[in-house]
């Protein structure tokens, strides 16, 4: 009896340094973050800051029409790919973690949330993730962290998402912001990201039709601020893009207005009201575009000179008089 006793427990210490060594070798991602569906659009998404680099990279996982996911404290990526793939295959988020939970020998390191695209969202945090740490489910979200300040971060952001007015995106960044106001990771702040794709797939997700945002930080000093940033011009872009669809429908009146909102939003962005000009100019309306072609032009000459490129890829009228009297505005 002894020596089976013996046996017995050699081999729970080597089944623990066993999975110990195992957990210690997966990536080391502490972090905050929200998971989310907007009940008004269906848009799902994820929004993480972290005190590590390229957060973004690991923990966030979205899939149009299946859902989204966060993956955090000691990672298993797989939990993203596998739990897409069971959602995707009809497994309510809550069913698709437990399954996925229960098959992972190191789960007591792991934080995960999920949510589906029907709004069923679940989280788990594993007693071996760093304090403080826990999670807080509400209507249609999640939020999780671990390794923080204090255990008043994932309330604070919970109750910000739910005050927070806007667009998915703007309420996502409220939950960060408002994570960090209370205490964030107690080491700090390096790197952020956000991923929202939309209610139904496009059936074309290599051309990212499917994400509405795909964000990251990889590191910098203030990492939300500057995803605020992206976020902001990247919504102007949305703008000129839509813009030149516009035009292609020959719905000219829509497709200026596109494009002054495009400038409005990134006012430092000269590229956006070169582009409004270059329309204005080859529709007729020289004089409209006058104006926006000086302000460029002062703030940066390059843009004249790329001018009588145009006409030959189709994107300005072949009028050497008009060009030239365009170059010549200062």
């Amino acid at each position: 009896m002894r020596a089976s006793t013996g046996r017995t427990t050699l081999a729970g210490l080597l089944l623990a340094l066993s999975t110990a060594v195992s957990a210690a070798a997966d990536p080391l991602v502490h972090t905050f973050s929200i998971v989310a569906r907007d009940p008004a659009t269906g848009e799902m998404g994820v929004a993480v800051q972290s005190h590590w680099f390229s957060v973004g990279s690991v923990v966030t996982w979205a899939e149009a029409g299946v859902g989204a996911i966060a993956t955090q404290s000691f990672i298993d990526p797989s939990y993203g790919l596998r739990g897409l793939e069971l959602m995707r295959k009809g497994v309510a988020a809550p069913a698709a973690l437990e399954q996925l939970v229960k098959a992972d020998a190191q789960h007591d390191g792991r934080q995960i949330a999920m949510i589906d695209a029907q709004g069923r969202v679940s989280a788990y945090t594993g007693k071996m993730a760093i304090a403080a740490a826990g999670h807080q489910i509400g209507r249609e979200f999640s939020v999780q962290a671990n390794l923080m300040a204090n255990d008043r971060v994932w309330p604070a952001m919970a109750a910000a998402f739910e005050k927070a007015t806007g667009d998915l995106a703007d309420r996502l960044l409220a939950a960060l912001e408002a994570g960090q106001a209370a205490g964030g990771d107690i080491r700090g702040r390096q790197s952020a990201a956000i991923i929202i794709v939309k209610a139904k797939s496009s059936g074309r997700p290599w051309v990212g039709a499917d994400r509405v945002f795909d964000l990251r930080i990889d590191d910098h000093p203030e990492p939300i601020v500057e995803l605020k940033r992206l976020i902001r011009l990247q919504r102007a872009y949305a703008f000129a893009n839509r813009g030149d669809e516009l035009m292609t429908e020959k719905k000219v009146s829509e497709a200026l207005t596109a494009y002054e909102a495009a400038s409005r939003l990134a006012p430092e962005i000269v590229e956006l009201p070169f582009w409004h000009a270059v329309t204005l100019a080859s529709i007729g309306r020289e004089q409209d575009a006058a104006p926006i072609f000086k302000a460029v032009f002062a703030k940066e000459p390059i843009w004249r000179d790329l001018l009588p490129r145009l006409p030959a890829a189709g994107l300005f009228p072949d009028d050497p008089a008009l060009i030239e009297r365009i170059r010549q505005l200062k």
